[in-house]
């Protein structure tokens, strides 16, 4: 069974620069997305993009869980801005973590607590995996999310256990 979701196998790679000045590849994964374009949604959490998936509107954190999901993982979208794990989308939709996974994102929260955890926290038997996910031409990895590399690094993941997902919308169909 591989570890990413056939729709997000990695393309490339892209190196990040920790502070201590190792440079680590991070595999990555460059899919399209379709954006939502049935009934308007009330709550796009701020302007996020409201995307396409299965037919029902999702935003890319909650796609992309979704497919680690299809995929055998369980997890979480770990809503930084929110302060809450979320599986669903809306006001109440926080979730309690399983204790091992609360332990492991407690343990690399408490070695640099500047750190922000990357956007999707999957976990499958005894593996953790998180994705970063980056509107192309629209964002970029900051300090925090590469100090959150370097401490779980440091707690004893792999470089292998990372995926950064730079997605884009499909072009629109022409007329």
């Amino acid at each position: 069974m591989s570890q990413y979701p056939h729709e997000l196998q990695p393309s490339t790679f892209e190196v990040i620069e920790l502070s201590n000045g190792r440079r680590v590849e991070i595999a990555k994964a460059t899919p399209l997305f379709q954006r939502w374009v049935g009934t308007e949604v009330f709550d796009n959490y701020g302007g996020k993009a409201v995307l396409n998936f299965a037919g029902r509107p999702s935003f890319a954190e909650l796609l992309v869980l979704r497919l680690f999901e299809n995929a055998g993982w369980s997890g979480v979208w770990v809503d930084s801005f929110g302060k809450r794990n979320r599986r669903y989308w809306g006001e109440d939709t926080s979730v309690a973590l399983p204790a091992t996974a609360e332990t492991m994102l407690n343990a690399i929260r408490n070695r640099d607590m500047k750190a922000r955890c990357w956007d999707v926290f999957c976990w499958r038997d005894d593996k953790n995996f998180f994705a970063e996910l980056k509107r192309k031409s629209h964002d970029r990895i900051r300090d925090s999310q590469r100090r959150w590399l370097a401490a779980a690094l440091e707690e004893g993941l792999d470089s292998k256990s990372f995926l950064i997902v730079e997605w884009d919308l499909e072009p629109k169909e022409a007329a």
